[in-house]
C-alpha cells in the first residue's frame, strides 16, 4: 500500500515536499536520540554538544509543515488522495511523539548526577539501546525505499523490546536489585518506559507500510 503511496507522493509537490520532510525528522530524531543516549549513560557531567530543544523545535515545525501540506494537498485534490494524506500525517506524528520521548531522555540526564548504570539490568539495557539505535536505521530505510518485506521483517525482528522493557520495570518496582538506589531505581524506570515508547512509535511507523491505514500501529495480519 504504502508503495502506491509514495508513487502519489511523487507525482505531487505538496505530498513530495511533506514526504521529504517527514523524512528528514526521522534523520533529527535519530540524532537526538544519539545524543541523548550519550549524555544520560556516558557522561559524568550531562553536557551535550547538540541543542535538543532547538532540535525539537525544528521537528515541531516540521510537523506543522507537513500538516499544512497535507491540508492544502486535499483541498486541491479531494476525498480521493484522503487515504495518503492520512497515512502521512499519522507517520508525523509518531515522528514528532519520538521526539518528545528523548527530549525527556536529555532532561532526565540533565537532573541525574553521573552516568546512569543499569545494575543487574545493565546487559538487556546496552541490547535494548543498540536495538533502539538499529531499528531507527532500518526503519528510515525502510521508509525511504517502502520495502515491505524487510519492514515485515524488522517488525519481527525488535518485537521483543517491549515485553523486556515491560519485565524490567516491574523488577524495579519489586527491588530485585537491592543495591540500585532510589534515585537511580526511579531513572531507570523511566528510562526502560520511554524507550518502550520510542520502540512502538518506530514499529508504527514501520506498519504503515504493510498495514491499511485502520491498521497502521497493530501487528499484520
Amino acid at each position: 500500500m504504502f508503495k502506491k503511496l509514495i508513487s502519489i507522493f511523487r507525482k505531487d509537490s505538496l505530498m513530495d515536499h511533506a514526504y521529504q520532510r517527514s523524512y528528514l525528522m526521522l534523520e533529527q530524531t535519530l540524532e537526538m536520540f544519539i545524543k541523548a543516549r550519550e549524555s544520560l549513560r556516558h557522561k559524568e557531567d550531562s553536557e551535550i554538544d547538540v541543542n535538543i530543544y532547538d532540535k525539537d523545535a525544528e521537528i515541531n515545525k516540521f510537523e506543522r509543515e507537513v500538516r499544512r501540506d497535507v491540508f492544502n494537498h486535499l483541498s486541491v485534490r479531494g476525498a480521493e488522495r484522503l487515504p495518503s494524506g492520512l497515512v502521512l500525517a499519522s507517520i508525523i506524528i509518531d515522528i514528532e511523539r519520538i521526539g518528545d520521548y528523548t527530549k525527556n531522555i536529555v532532561e532526565l540526564a540533565l537532573n541525574h548526577p553521573g552516568k546512569l548504570q543499569g545494575g543487574k539490568y545493565e546487559k538487556d539495557l546496552q541490547k535494548i539501546e543498540a536495538a533502539m539505535e538499529d531499528n531507527f536505521v532500518k526503519t528510515r530505510r525502510c521508509f525511504e525505499s517502502c520495502d515491505e518485506a524487510s519492514a515485515l521483517q524488522l517488525l519481527d525482528e525488535y518485537k521483543w523490546v517491549n515485553p523486556i522493557c515491560d519485565k524490567i520495570l516491574m523488577g524495579l518496582i519489586k527491588e530485585e536489585d537491592e543495591d540500585i538506589q532510589p534515585g537511580d531505581a526511579v531513572s531507570l524506570g523511566l528510562y526502560f518506559r520511554w524507550l518502550k515508547r520510542i520502540n512502538s512509535h518506530l514499529r508504527n511507523i514501520t506498519t504503515s507500510i504493510v498495514n491499511p491505514f485502520d491498521r497502521i500501529g497493530f501487528e499484520p495480519e
